[in-house]
């Protein structure tokens, strides 16, 4: 490939449930110039997702559990904030300093089981991840190809932090025609040196590369467009392929 190119897919207004997701950034891609083409990847945030499908909670609606008011206590979070983050979550991995890091009921690993209030109209107003990323962005990529007739794959986004490094990036949460870790393994580098464990998390990568374009301020760009990057294509893939096992993982 000789170049890659990020477009941030500008002008769409502000998402509320029932939105047509898929047509809005559509019509804003060709609006703006840059249309749909077979072979793009469509990078949408979470948030938008979870707005679109009415997946957001108002705190004020919100009564806390006495087990979440002992856990607000020893975090410092607000009581209805950590009861919404509790309902999201499978269990506690890690408790303290203002943190609350949990495993949500589809195996990732997170701060607040992903629950955003960034980017969420309303002051009391929390976004949770959506039911089933992988579904969504299934979902999108269909109605992309009956707007357009485009062959597209899509990846749902979110920020997340990582182990021992400071500073968030984007990664994968839900993905759609894309494989999201392309093997290299049997490969060859450039001294001859056959490849072992090489596994690069693509769909991460591509996340992090559309957030460039994104942000989580000023405009708050909420989709992006990645052309010219050849990926591998999967019709069965999930990005729950990204989650390490727990006997592999060497953090937790």
């Amino acid at each position: 490939m000789e170049k890659i190119e990020i477009f941030g897919v500008k002008g769409l207004p502000i998402i509320r449930e029932g939105d047509d997701l898929a047509r809005l950034i559509c019509s804003a891609a060709e609006k703006q110039g840059t249309p749909l083409r077979d072979g793009d990847i469509i990078v949408v945030t979470h948030v938008v997702v979870s707005r679109a499908e009415g997946n957001v909670v108002d705190l004020k609606t919100v009564k806390p559990s006495r087990f979440a008011e002992n856990v607000a206590r020893n975090t410092g979070k607000q009581p209805e904030l950590v009861e919404v983050i509790l309902r999201e979550a499978k269990g506690i991995v890690r408790m303290g300093n203002r943190n609350l890091i949990t495993e949500t009921r589809y195996g990732l690993i997170c701060a607040n089981s992903g629950v955003d209030r960034s980017n969420v109209p309303g002051e009391n107003m929390v976004a949770l991840l959506p039911d089933d990323p992988d579904r969504t962005a299934k979902e999108i990529r269909k109605r992309i190809r009956e707007l357009t007739g485009k062959d597209v794959a899509v990846i749902i986004s979110d920020t997340h932090g990582r182990p021992l490094r400071e500073g968030e990036i984007n990664i994968a949460i839900g993905v759609a025609g894309i494989s999201p870790i392309r093997d290299r393994r049997g490969e060859k580098d450039l001294f001859g040196y056959t490849l072992r464990i090489k596994r690069t998390a693509i769909a991460d990568e591509l996340a992090s590369a559309a957030e460039l374009v994104m942000g989580q301020a000023d405009e708050g760009i909420p989709a992006a467009i990645i052309r010219g990057y050849a990926y591998p294509k999967s019709e069965e893939a999930t990005a729950a392929e990204l989650v390490r096992p727990k006997e592999k993982d060497l953090f937790i």
